[in-house]
């Protein structure tokens, strides 16, 4: 016999469990942007920044719509995404390049706002619209990647309590790490449309830290995930596509 009840308390609790999530989702995203509107706005001394706007709004946008659909789609993913930047059980070495590049994201936003204020940079509107295309292709990528991997934690971790698997499909097919490639150029186009040619130069930092992530999380999937060691001998490349 059926239990209804059993039945509809799951439903409930799942649809009650989804509302908290997106709660969850909302706040952060809004303390998340309005600290980045502070540390743009603040340096550049003025609110009458059009690209900053431009930006903050479709990023806003964005990250609620891909958050909500992906909270209905994967709510374990979500989860793991809306927790905290260190965790318990995260790499100890993550820990620290992690919180490295957390202060350079808020620093560089910084700079890009002095940037705008003191006029370092003429970075001419048809480049801006080329950085806005980028930044979009770059989050395309980094959602391509969240919808072929339900285990893209935000931290270096296995999660074993959630059946980690090697996924080697999709965008895994082509780079080991799509998430990061996609964020380089999520970083290049943000300088890009923020007019910033000196923010542009500065993601070159990133992408050492990032190359440098690549390695302290190949070397936590090696020790603790089965057929990984597989999978990059036939997937060479880490970042760029027959290049590295």
């Amino acid at each position: 016999m059926v239990d209804h009840w059993s039945i509809s308390a799951n439903i409930m609790g799942a649809q009650r469990g989804r509302s908290m999530m997106i709660a969850k989702l909302l706040l952060q995203t809004f303390i998340w942007f309005g600290v980045m509107g502070a540390l743009l706005f603040l340096s550049a001394g003025t609110f009458a920044w059009p690209a900053a706007w431009v930006y903050l709004v479709v990023m806003v946008g964005l990250s609620l719509t891909m958050g909500v659909a992906l909270a209905r789609r994967d709510p374990g993913l979500m989860n793991e995404r809306l927790s905290a930047p260190i965790q318990k059980n995260q790499a100890a070495a993550d820990k620290v390049l992690l919180s490295i590049l957390l202060i350079g994201i808020f620093g560089w936003l910084s700079f890009m706002g002095f940037d705008f204020r003191f006029g370092w940079s003429a970075v001419p509107f048809w480049a801006q619209a080329v950085g806005a295309l980028v930044l979009l292709v770059g989050i395309w990528i980094c959602y391509l990647t969240m919808l072929e991997n339900s285990f893209a934690a935000p931290v270096v971790k296995i999660q074993d309590e959630r059946g980690q698997r090697v996924i080697t499909t999709g965008p895994y097919s082509y780079v080991r790490h799509p998430m990061y490639a996609g964020a380089i150029l999520f970083f290049a186009g943000t300088a890009l449309l923020l007019g910033s040619w000196w923010g542009l130069v500065s993601v070159l930092v990133f992408i050492v830290l990032l190359a440098i992530r690549t390695f302290i999380e190949e070397k936590t999937l090696r020790t603790g995930l089965r057929g990984y060691d597989d999978y990059a001998t036939r997937v060479r490349y880490r970042l760029i596509p027959m290049v590295w």
